[in-house]
């Protein structure tokens, strides 16, 4: 297995960095005692190693020491000062993985001194191994170490490799961020079905299991997704009704919309750390 040798140490051990951990302990791809997690808060600490027997430092440096894998899962307002926290204390061949939206290559490698740094886009799904990741490599970054970044990657489900970093901007828009846009959607149903009577029980039910299944389907359906829609819409029938609201409403365009304002925050988040950097320079 590409990381049974391997020392990997999570920094900033949050909702993804558990994930992380979880993954890769549930799939067996990697013991216990090779895994170290950071994390600010002594309790937080003391429930991971609890939970998980892995071993957690409150210094950022000590967590990294002697890692062969440093997954970097921290929020993207703090990455300069987190990065601080380790320069000089990494190994000179250690691989860094980044989760942290909008911040580039070139500045985890300027930031750390280091030369191997992949930029990843998970999104939440991932905590329980159903997730979708983004990722793609610096040109430090040989064969032996993507395989390894696919390894780690299942631990959260499935993986996409793209060739063009801004890519990446791009997936935080629509895959890292598309949860929540189905969590709002199934809210917006499920509120619509207690609105007509049901329990909310009854409701989420009914919503949790349509589109579960309605993805499965189109997932597995060689029709586009226009198609799909045109088989459950009947001339003159409830489905044709429902749909002229959602298009009168301008539901294509707020969603749209919305997509792509997440990219331009994440966009923007990026040139805010290049400014961060140019000021302590």
């Amino acid at each position: 297995m590409p990381l049974n040798n391997d020392t990997i140490a999570i920094i900033g051990c949050g909702t993804m960095g558990e994930a992380t951990v979880r993954g890769l302990i549930r799939r067996e791809l990697l013991p216990a005692a090779n895994i170290i997690a950071s994390h600010p808060r002594p309790e937080r600490r003391e429930e991971l190693e609890t939970t998980y027997g892995i071993r957690c430092q409150a210094e950022n440096r000590d967590a990294v020491a002697g890692a062969g894998v440093v997954v970097l899962a921290v929020k993207p307002q703090i990455p300069t000062e987190v990065m601080a926290s380790m320069k000089g204390g990494l190994a000179d061949d250690v691989l860094v993985i980044t989760f942290v939206a909008g911040v580039s290559i070139a500045v985890i490698e300027r930031g750390l001194g280091v030369r191997r740094v992949v930029r990843v886009m998970p999104n939440t799904p991932g905590q329980i191994g159903r997730g979708i990741s983004v990722w793609t490599a610096g040109a430090g970054v040989a064969n032996e170490g993507r395989t390894r970044v696919k390894a780690l990657l299942s631990a959260l489900g499935t993986d996409e490799f793209v060739i063009h970093e801004n890519e990446l901007d791009m997936a935080t828009a629509l895959s890292g961020t598309g949860p929540a846009y189905a969590f709002l959607f199934m809210e917006a149903l499920v509120d619509a079905g207690v609105h007509m009577g049901f329990s909310r029980r009854v409701a989420s039910r009914l919503v949790f299991e349509t589109l579960a299944g309605a993805v499965e389907f189109a997932a597995q359906s060689p029709d586009h997704l226009a198609a799909l829609r045109n088989q459950v819409t009947s001339p003159g029938g409830t489905t044709a009704e429902a749909c002229y609201h959602l298009e009168r409403g301008g539901i294509r365009t707020v969603v749209s919309d919305a997509v792509w304002a997440a990219f331009r925050r994440s966009v923007q988040l990026g040139r805010q750390e290049l400014s961060e950097e140019a000021k302590e320079e």
